[in-house]
């Protein structure tokens, strides 16, 4: 998107965002947050989300209130989400996390209040900001930015279990990242002589098809992305990494928690917490698109003993010393 048209799509929103407007009086402002996966496997991100919002004095239940709306992995769902909470609850702000599949689609029902997005791609390719500095318009938020991530999950992957001739990368094509971050993983690849083999899924429909084909292209080894897709099927998904016995690495920490091999990502607890932060800066009068949008500083390794024994593997003793959790 052209900067231009990016300023004239929002600034006509700036007017709309005073709490004053937003809040009926009386009443507690409302918080609406929105998210592409389900309350079952986000709990733990909206405890660290209510945990960076107090550190801003707001408490839920005390002096704000949150709406939440959870697609569980039915990310068509996430427009009307938004319509619905704009118009019907007449939110202070929105908070909007695991849905980079949805978000040309959501920008327009959000457009007159403040927005703090948790990402997982770039913010200005995605059109919701003008630059990570300075973002302009009614947004801000922190992504995690996989792509300097590839390099360090590959070499993760060979460490754990040796060079291996063909790797598989499951990719969401519904995903709005889906271009940017298979461009970001074959150079990184490309860099290390390493032969990779993308395998579309956007579905649990499509996840038996998707393994058939690994199985096919004899690859030694899988990485899966953490894109909401795949984080909200994770259980089906470790289930068939280990039916086809093939070692893999996860974006997120849930995944070897739920039996899988291993993670190394962006600790997404640290990514609400920072958003949780921001939205209560913003009910606090601060403007969304004076607020740099934030990058992590904080990463984590996991590690599934367990998973590596049925596997085979013996996991180098370098690997115990730098991981942040090892489950056994």
């Amino acid at each position: 998107m052209r900067r231009r048209d990016f300023i004239v799509l929002v600034g006509g929103a700036a007017a709309a965002w005073p709490l004053s407007v937003r809040a009926q009086s009386g009443a507690l402002p409302v918080i609406g947050f929105i998210s592409g996966r389900s309350p079952a496997s986000d709990g733990h991100l909206v405890q660290a989300f209510r945990k960076g919002l107090k550190q801003t004095g707001y408490v839920e239940g005390r002096n704000v209130a949150i709406e939440f709306r959870w697609a569980e992995g039915k990310s068509e769902r996430l427009p009307g989400f938004a319509a619905e909470l704009v118009a019907g609850h007449r939110v202070s702000a929105v908070f909007a996390g695991a849905l980079d599949t949805r978000v040309h689609e959501l920008r327009p029902a959000l457009a007159s209040v403040p927005v703090v997005y948790a990402l997982g791609g770039d913010p200005v390719l995605l059109g919701v900001a003008a630059s990570l500095a300075r973002p302009g318009g009614n947004a801000t938020g922190m992504t995690v930015m996989t792509a300097a991530l590839w390099p360090k999950r590959l070499a993760l992957l060979h460490e754990l279990i040796g060079r291996t001739e063909r790797l598989a990368v499951l990719v969401d094509p519904a995903n709005e990242t889906a271009q940017s971050s298979t461009k970001d993983v074959e150079a990184a690849a490309k860099d290390i002589g390493q032969t990779i083999v993308l395998v579309n899924a956007k579905s649990e429909a499509e996840f038996e098809a998707a393994f058939a084909r690994m199985a096919q292209e004899r690859a030694g080894a899988l990485l899966v992305p953490d894109d909401p897709v795949f984080i909200n099927s994770r259980k089906l998904l470790v289930a068939l990494a280990t039916r086809h016995a093939i070692p893999a690495l996860y974006g997120r920490r849930e995944f070897p928690a739920d039996g899988g091999l291993a993670s190394y990502g962006a600790s997404a607890d640290d990514q609400y917490y920072q958003c949780g932060q921001y939205v209560g800066r913003v009910l606090a009068g601060a403007k969304p698109g004076e607020l740099p949008f934030l990058q992590p500083t904080k990463f984590e390794l996991v590690i599934n003993l367990k998973a590596a024994k049925m596997l085979g593997l013996s996991v180098p003793t370098t690997l115990f010393a730098s991981a942040d959790e090892v489950i056994e």
